[in-house]
């Protein structure tokens, strides 16, 4: 596991205003475990996540986790830059006005059900575009305030 990746649980617990004891015992597990965690060493089984999710309230460390700790997360999760709300909101904005831009092509191209080889590079700018409005919306969800 990436440190990187370690550095979302320590991040949630700072922001919580939690003391590594104090979230240890909270999540019923041990300092050890959490450093552990926090370090980037070993990642949290699911269920400990769960309850970091909820006493951090956190929410936006549940996608984080999967998206860092997991293979699938880091191949298909859209990346995720989570900023105050008001700049969420904007970008979602944003990236709502590009795929609003290529809707006519995503049209022609998906009419027919199927992306043949001269479509193939307009639908993944297309796809490219659609994961990043995912991503902008789900930063607008997680906005810390």
């Amino acid at each position: 596991m990436k440190r990187t990746c370690g550095e979302i649980y320590k991040s949630a617990r700072h922001a919580a205003g939690l003391t590594q004891e104090e979230a240890a015992e909270q999540l019923y597990i041990s300092v050890r475990s959490l450093a552990e965690y926090e370090a980037g060493r070993t990642i949290p089984p699911d269920d400990v996540v769960c309850r970091m999710v909820e006493v951090y309230k956190a929410k936006h460390l549940a996608y984080l986790h999967l998206k860092n700790s997991t293979e699938v997360g880091r191949r298909f999760l859209p990346d995720l830059h989570i900023l105050d709300l008001p700049r969420s909101v904007l970008k979602l904005q944003k990236e709502v006005t590009d795929v609003t831009r290529i809707n006519a092509e995503m049209v022609d191209v998906a009419c027919d059900g199927v992306v043949d080889e001269q479509e193939h590079e307009t639908w993944q700018t297309i796809e490219k575009e659609l994961m990043e409005m995912v991503g902008a919306g789900l930063s607008v969800v997680f906005a810390r305030g």
